[in-house]
């Protein structure tokens, strides 16, 4: 049997796989739960899923036919306030992302990333053949006050995963006026935030604000991301983009219908909301503007997560975040009712 003599990057041996929330099937399986009785809190979805008229939408998808993305962009439009020629589209944030990356990252480049923060930053990073430069957050999580020299790009989560917390104008600003690097601005959460930055994209020519419908429009498996840009980066980017921008027939059918029906979408939010704030106040979390809470525990969090997956509850352990250290979890908003589930199984391991 001959074996081939092509062997992958040696910068692959650097990277640590993505680590992605624990599954129904997985907990069902490993602990002989079943699983319509399992509460999964660690990955970050909407409980309330997305508009009915999505499902609606989906009937009447052709999958014989090619996306076809005109309507999606007038929704993303509308919603944003931004021109179509400053938006582009992607499969998930991390498909827009892929194509940036690939648009400015070489070999020997380097990119400035603040940790605790997405992993997903970092693979992309070395994928492109350059080097993460990381930063770590102060004691209340903010980013140091220059992006260092040497990065052509940073990546800045806002609010943070996992940490919850959300960047100030006057904190942007200062990184984007001391530095000539691309900034990504990640807003994947920022409907459950107090404001969105997005407005800063058409004063700086080095800003890009990434977006999803993943969270608060409740899309998570339909894989669909945009972004904000200055329309200079969105003719590159569209040129660089993968064949019909990755995305497929039904969630184009998806993202659409859901942008037309904003009311489901902010009430959804309102409801999580609601919902972060009483979770916060009895489990003394970290503050949060994210759908999500960040907990330190006095165990290791492993052990801490693992008492709750006995229980049928699935939240994260966050020690594959770098920078996270060995003592947090991360704790989705659920529906009242999961997040009653939640608070008993908190009281009783916390006795």
């Amino acid at each position: 049997m001959s074996s081939s003599r092509q062997s992958t990057r040696e910068s692959l041996k650097r990277l640590r796989p993505y680590v992605a929330g624990k599954g129904f099937t997985e907990i069902s399986r490993r602990y002989g739960l079943d699983p319509t009785d399992i509460v999964k809190l660690g990955s970050n979805e909407n409980p309330y899923g997305p508009s009915p008229k999505v499902f609606e939408a989906l009937k009447n998808v052709s999958p014989e036919r090619y996306p076809e993305p005109e309507e999606l962009m007038e929704g993303l439009a509308r919603y944003t306030g931004s021109p179509q020629e400053m938006i582009v589209i992607g499969a998930g944030m991390d498909g827009v992302m892929d194509t940036l990356t690939r648009l400015f990252l070489e070999k020997g480049d380097r990119t400035f990333i603040p940790t605790p923060t997405f992993s997903y930053y970092e693979i992309l990073t070395v994928l492109a053949g350059a080097e993460p430069l990381f930063s770590p957050r102060s004691p209340d999580f903010r980013v140091c006050e220059r992006i260092f020299e040497e990065a052509k790009m940073a990546f800045i989560c806002s609010p943070n995963n996992p940490t919850g917390n959300a960047l100030k104008e006057e904190e942007l600003c200062g990184l984007l006026e001391t530095t000539e690097a691309i900034v990504f601005l990640d807003e994947a959460y920022v409907e459950f935030a107090e404001r969105s930055l997005a407005e800063l994209v058409s004063r700086y020519e080095n800003l890009v604000v990434g977006r999803t419908l993943s969270k608060a429009f409740g899309l998570a498996g339909m894989r669909l991301g945009y972004a904000l840009m200055p329309e200079w980066m969105a003719r590159e980017y569209r040129r660089a983009a993968p064949p019909f921008f990755g995305i497929s027939c039904a969630s184009v059918a998806a993202g659409a219908a859901a942008l037309a029906d904003l009311d489901f979408m902010n009430e959804s939010v309102r409801k999580i909301r609601m919902e972060r704030s009483r979770l916060q106040k009895e489990i003394r979390s970290y503050p949060s503007q994210a759908n999500f809470l960040y907990l330190k525990t006095e165990e290791a969090s492993d052990s801490f997560a693992e008492k709750f997956l006995q229980k049928g509850i699935i939240i994260r352990d966050c020690r594959s975040f770098r920078g996270a250290g060995e003592n947090h979890v991360r704790v989705t908003v659920g529906t009242p009712a999961e997040n009653d589930r939640f608070l008993a199984a908190f009281r009783e391991i916390r006795r």
